[in-house]
């Protein structure tokens, strides 16, 4: 049993605290702060709330996470993968009321963060590794693509209707053909995401903050929002976020619940990639059930202070490593940072246009694309390339919520394509090969007379079943000579169920009607434990049961002397 103090890494940092990092955390939380503050209200307007929400999800969620995350200098806040998602919920439920959807968004945060702490104590940090790379793949590019086309009327000065990704982008192309192209908006939103690009290979440098700060500083001193109508973030509030309980109707608890469920798939997959390639670099060692209670308590402290769904930051992080983070006091520190600026001065960003903030999401957007991994999967496997396409397709054209439906779906039947049909061989003896060996492998080997050794290479269970019996019958209709013996190679075999369990008896009934025994070697204990409980092992008998293929070999020639099998190494085989 885990004891309390494990489930609160911060206080063991806190314990092995070296003088010596203080200054180097110091200094990367105040660069840091610099960078949370416009990335936390992008991330805020690109997820349909108002932007000082942003800044409330960062700065409560920083402290939990310092006391209750494994990594050291991993940074969490508001991020663009999730922007997609809480979009699709809180947009159609919310009517155009702000704080309506921020109650909503408040609220997946709770819900994504209640599941990710069940499912840390209950040790499911495993379930993120369900959806293959194919699918994630698809599933990021639908997002990316997403969120890029919902930050377009911001960058272009003017606003749309329009339901899902698609019908967003129709409705774009049509603005800007009527000529609704606010070009002093176009001008300062293109000139910031050319500079956060421009800037994004040098890691020294803080792009967005530099493109960001020369927006606002520009817009405020050109006075762009009165002179020339290009829209600004205004005054924040002053004041920092209380403490509120979430209430939303009944009729929206079913969308905030799959989107609470989405955002936690989504932001631990993220999280626990990140945080074991920081383990791997600083030489730590992450426990992924206690990285999932981490944001999983982050997540909550977000809900119940005014923010929304938050997951880790592949932007904010390195930006903390770059600056000398040494611990998670370097989030403690930007999270104060913050709280100062909307204490002391919320009027510092009045001039920060929203075309700058759609391009720091864009960019963040663009990031997201995977394409280059893409193309090795397209020459390795062009069936996965194509189902990361239509989950791709499937985000982009159904919208994010039923998008997430469809990836697990996908994954679902990959897992049991995989599963349900897979490879099977007969096996013989090929000259010069130690062992036994697929005869459509190698055409010169040669089978037993009498024997047949069929190979099953995946588990046994309802899904397969039947096609198991088929094969094995097939295999033993194809033998070159009449069957005496039908020897299941049974070691990919892992597992048997009830379902399989009763073909297994159906077939050996029917091999019985041919006079054909019907026997296992190799067979793992605890599969051969699950047949007896079954009583096939009384319906087969225990001298059916083989260590090793070898074995079984001997004792069929032994038992059918009249058999001519020159290959007598056969009997030493075990």
């Amino acid at each position: 049993m885990k004891h309390w103090t494990g489930w609160l890494p911060g206080l063991d940092t806190l314990r092995r605290y070296q003088a010596a990092w203080l200054p180097h955390d110091i200094v990367a939380g105040l660069v840091l702060a610099t960078m949370l503050v416009p990335v936390g209200i992008a991330y805020a307007e690109a997820s349909g709330l108002p932007g000082i929400y942003g800044l409330y999800a960062t700065i409560v969620p920083l402290l939990v996470y310092a006391l209750f995350g494994p990594s050291r200098i991993l940074v969490l806040g508001p991020d663009s993968a999730l922007a997609a998602i809480i979009l699709g919920v809180v947009v159609p439920l919310s009517g155009g009321d702000p704080l309506r959807a921020a109650t909503l968004a408040a609220m997946m945060a709770v819900v994504s963060g209640s599941i990710c702490i069940v499912a840390g104590i209950a040790r499911l940090g495993f379930l993120t590794e369900l959806l293959s790379k194919p699918i994630r793949y698809g599933y990021m590019n639908g997002i990316a693509l997403t969120v890029l086309i919902s930050q377009l009327p911001k960058l272009f000065g003017f606003s749309i209707e329009g339901d899902g990704p698609l019908r967003s982008l129709w409705a774009v192309v049509g603005a800007i053909v009527d000529g609704k192209t606010h070009w002093a908006t176009l001008g300062i939103g293109v000139a910031t995401l050319a500079v956060i690009l421009l800037l994004a290979r040098n890691k020294r440098l803080p792009g967005i903050l530099i493109a960001v700060v020369a927006a606002t500083v520009i817009t405020g001193v050109l006075d762009l929002g009165a002179r020339f109508g290009v829209t600004v973030l205004g005054s924040l509030p002053q004041g920092l976020p209380g403490f509120a309980i979430p209430r939303i109707g009944y009729g929206d608890i079913v969308q905030v619940l799959i989107g609470g469920c989405a955002v936690a798939l989504v932001s631990f997959a993220d999280t626990s990639v990140l945080s074991r390639a920081y383990a791997g670099r600083l030489g730590d060692r992450v426990d992924p059930n206690q990285e999932m209670v981490g944001l999983g308590a982050a997540n909550l402290a977000a809900g119940f202070f005014q923010g929304f769904p938050i997951s880790s930051s592949g932007s904010r992080t390195p930006v903390a490593e770059a600056a000398g983070a040494r611990t998670q006091l370097t989030s403690v520190i930007g999270a104060l940072a913050i709280a100062f600026l909307l204490l002391i001065a919320p009027n510092l960003l009045q001039h920060l246009p929203n075309a700058a903030l759609a391009a720091v999401v864009i960019a963040a957007a663009l990031g997201l694309f995977e394409v280059g991994d893409l193309r090795r999967i397209y020459r390795i496997q062009q069936w996965e390339f194509w189902l990361s396409m239509v989950c791709f397709v499937g985000v982009a054209v159904l919208g994010v919520i039923p998008g997430i439906g469809l990836a697990i779906v996908l994954a679902i039947v990959e897992f049991l394509w995989d599963g349900w049909r897979p490879h099977s061989a007969v096996l013989g003896r090929a000259s010069g090969v130690k062992g036994y060996h697929d005869i459509t492998r190698y055409p010169d080997a040669r089978q037993i007379p009498g024997l047949v050794l069929f190979r099953w290479d995946a588990p046994l269970f309802f899904a397969n079943a039947e096609f198991f019996k088929e094969r094995a019958l097939d295999a033993v209709a194809k033998s070159p000579t009449p069957v005496r013996w039908l020897v299941v190679t049974a070691e990919p075999v892992t597992s048997v169920d009830v379902t399989a369990g009763d073909i297994l008896a159906e077939l050996d009934e029917a091999l019985h009607a041919q006079k054909i025994e019907l026997c296992f070697a190799e067979l793992k204990d605890p599969v051969k434990d699950k047949l007896k409980k079954f009583g096939l092992l009384a319906q087969l008998g225990e001298n059916n049961f083989f260590p090793t293929i070898g074995v079984a070999v001997a004792r069929y020639l032994e038992i059918n002397d009249d058999v001519i099998w020159e290959d007598w190494e056969d009997r030493a085989d075990a």
